[in-house]
This record gives C-alpha cells, sequence and structure tokens, in this order.
C-alpha cells in the first residue's frame, strides 16, 4: 500500500511545546493555590486538552468547577505569551514537511490544542504553507485518545487509513493514531522529527 500523507501531532512532534503548556497551566492553577507536579503531567496529562485536565483535577476533588472558564482562558493566555517568544522556525521540520510537499505527499496537522494556538504556532514555525490544513480540538466532539480527528483529517484527504502515517509522541496520541487504523512512526520529541526518519518509515511501509 502506497503512503499518499504523513499527519502530524504539534506539541511534542512539530512544537517542543510539552513544557509551555505546562507552565502557562501551572501559572494559571497557581492563583488557586493547585499544582499540576512534572510527574503527573509526564504520566497522566500529557497531550490531553486543558480543558480535560482541568476536569480531571476536579474528578480528583484539587479543583473547583466554577474556575475551570477563567483557569482555561487564563491558560491561553500565558502560552501565547510563551509562542510569541519562543516559537521559532527549525530548519530540519522546514526541509522535511518542504521535501515530502515536493514529493507529493499530502500533509495536516491534527492536535489537542486549540484553534487560535495551532494556527499561531504553525505561522510562528513557518510551517503554516506546507499544510493542506490542520484540525485543533475545537474540530471534534471528542480530543485524543478518541481517535475522532484523525478519522476525520484521513476523510478529509479523501483516503484510506492506510494511505496515512501518523506521527505522534505520546501515549494518548498513540492510542488515537492505531485507532484510526493508520500507520504510525513514534517519536520522543521534536528532535527526532526529520525527512530521513519519515521516509524511512514509508519505505518500511510500503516495502513490508
Amino acid at each position: 500500500m502506497k503512503i499518499k500523507a504523513v499527519i502530524f501531532d504539534m506539541d511534542g512532534v512539530l512544537i517542543d511545546a510539552k513544557d509551555w503548556h505546562y507552565e502557562s497551566l501551572n501559572r494559571a492553577l497557581n492563583l488557586f493555590g493547585c499544582e499540576i507536579s512534572r510527574y503527573d503531567h509526564l504520566v497522566t496529562f500529557d497531550g490531553l486538552p486543558t480543558k480535560k485536565k482541568l476536569e480531571m483535577l476536579s474528578l480528583e476533588g484539587r479543583f473547583p468547577h466554577k474556575l475551570h472558564g477563567f483557569v482555561n482562558d487564563l491558560k491561553q493566555q500565558y502560552t501565547m505569551e510563551i509562542v510569541y517568544t519562543k516559537c521559532k522556525p527549525i530548519f530540519q521540520h522546514q526541509y522535511a514537511l518542504s521535501k515530502l510537499k515536493s514529493s507529493g505527499y499530502h500533509l495536516a496537522v491534527c492536535s489537542n490544542s486549540i484553534r487560535k494556538t495551532v494556527d499561531i504556532m504553525m505561522e510562528k514555525a513557518a510551517l503554516a504553507p506546507y499544510l493542506n490544513f490542520f484540525l485543533s480540538n475545537q474540530d471534534v466532539s471528542k480530543g485524543k485518545p478518541d481517535p475522532e480527528m484523525y478519522i476525520k483529517a484521513i476523510a478529509r484527504l479523501g483516503l484510506k487509513p492506510e494511505e496515512c502515517l501518523i506521527v505522534e509522541d505520546n501515549d494518548h496520541g498513540v492510542k488515537a493514531a492505531l485507532a484510526s487504523g493508520a500507520h504510525l512512526l513514534r517519536v520522543n520529541d521534536p528532535t527526532d522529527v526529520h525527512y530521513f526518519n519519515i521516509i524511512n518509515r514509508i519505505k518500511e511501509i510500503e516495502n513490508a
């Protein structure tokens, strides 16, 4: 089966933003004497939408429901401050996406972040011109680990799942990718995301 599209997760894959989300949410939570430890962040919360993280904190009895909206808005504001300061183009990602695009692959991003964050991060990283489109957690009723976002992206590309390769880093995203029926390239962090890594995985799938 020939691979025709590569779909990327954003945070931890194309953008090294895991810590940005962690710091921003804790900065907002700290105002109310609450905090997510780094261990909990890495083991439980990594890759989930902010609203989901807040729901989980409330279920544990650590945070009142009525503050969700306020903290969520504040977190997005803090994230944007960091994005404008730290989000910059990375040559190996620009090279990978431009080479894949010029080779005829369709490219998309599926992120559990809100639409505005994805939009600005892709612009600041200078990757937006290479993408067919991106989907955010506002484009689906269920974020990852539910596969809805990937299923929607594959349908929008007009392809079958087995014609798509998904690049993911955390367990929630990997679960969503595999449940969509697509192929997977799992990376540890954005430094693993380069053209040869992606093309070697494509060859591996096509020669299987």
